[in-house]
């Protein structure tokens, strides 16, 4: 740990000069001993000059990844974001999101879906391909280096007894995990594969739990308080407003509840149908990433 006493005067006057993160100026001048020419060098070195500036920039654009091992045992998921399509068609942008990707596979400690804030702890990690840098430090050099803001906006990681089913889209716009579990092998496989398929189509809708009573409640609650608003308006009685507001309510849970979907391939029958015909098999998960949504 540095005994540099840093001015605060000096990280603003770099933070000016730079466009850097106020922590990043200060552990630059820490690394360059309080010398300012020596700390924008190491700004540069790093990437990250100038990359701070461009994060009040929408970043709309990117690429979403998927990554499952051999066995499809582990599946990743992320969303890196870039401000425009041209940037994230590039070779090189591509290729990073895919190393972010390959990044939070051999992270261990991750389960399930993350939504990554501008200071999140997992950008604070060493970066799985260089142990010098961190995944925030990757980010923002590739900031620096495209001239738009970058940002990782979120990241999912299932680790399965099952097997992880995955499907993107071929714009890399739309992607999907889905764990199952009770089965394993080529047929869990196929099975988890085919339901990560629906779930992108968002067929009737996108579904939102994977079963009824995954559903939260303050969402089921806002639907019903719409229904009931709906029923009384026809002037009918309570009585006949209460069945009509049961039978709205199913109706929803139907909608966005996976298991109860109509198969998007065949709509004679219901994704929980096709899960049994699969033996032993259930959904535990799934997560759904759709460009800059959500």
């Amino acid at each position: 740990m540095s005994t540099i006493q840093i001015k605060a005067s000096d990280v603003a006057a770099l933070r000016a000069r730079t466009g850097a993160g106020m922590g990043d100026c200060k552990k630059a001048l820490e690394e360059a001993g309080s010398n300012i020419e020596k700390a924008v060098d190491y700004l540069r070195t790093k990437g990250m000059a100038k990359a701070d500036k461009r994060a009040d920039r929408v970043a709309s654009e990117g690429q979403i990844i998927t990554w499952v091992s051999a066995d499809q045992t582990l599946g990743v998921m992320i969303e890196l974001n870039s401000e425009t399509d041209f940037v994230s068609r590039n070779d090189e942008f591509v290729a990073l999101a895919t190393n972010v990707a390959h990044h939070i596979a051999e992270d261990t400690s991750l389960d399930g879906v993350v939504n990554v804030t501008a200071d999140h702890d997992l950008l604070n990690k060493k970066w799985a391909h260089d142990k010098s840098q961190t995944l925030g430090e990757v980010v923002k050099a590739a900031a620096a280096r495209t001239g738009e803001n970058v940002t990782l906006r979120r990241v999912a990681r299932y680790a399965s007894t099952g097997a992880v089913g995955f499907y993107r889209h071929h714009n890399g716009k739309v992607a999907v995990l889905v764990e199952v579990t009770g089965a394993k092998g080529a047929d869990a496989i196929t099975l988890a594969n085919t339901v990560a398929e629906h779930v992108a189509a968002g067929v009737p809708t996108v579904a939102i739990a994977v079963r009824k009573e995954d559903v939260a409640a303050d969402l089921v609650a806002r639907e019903k308080a719409i229904f009931v608003e709906q029923a009384k308006a026809s002037g009918k009685p309570d009585a006949i407003i209460e069945k009509m507001v049961t039978g709205r309510v199913d109706k929803y849970y139907s909608e966005v509840t996976l298991l109860e979907q109509p198969w998007v391939r065949d709509d004679s029958k219901t994704i929980s149908q096709l899960v049994k015909e699969t033996a032993g098999a259930d959904i535990r998960r799934f997560a759904r990433f759709q460009m800059s949504e959500g």
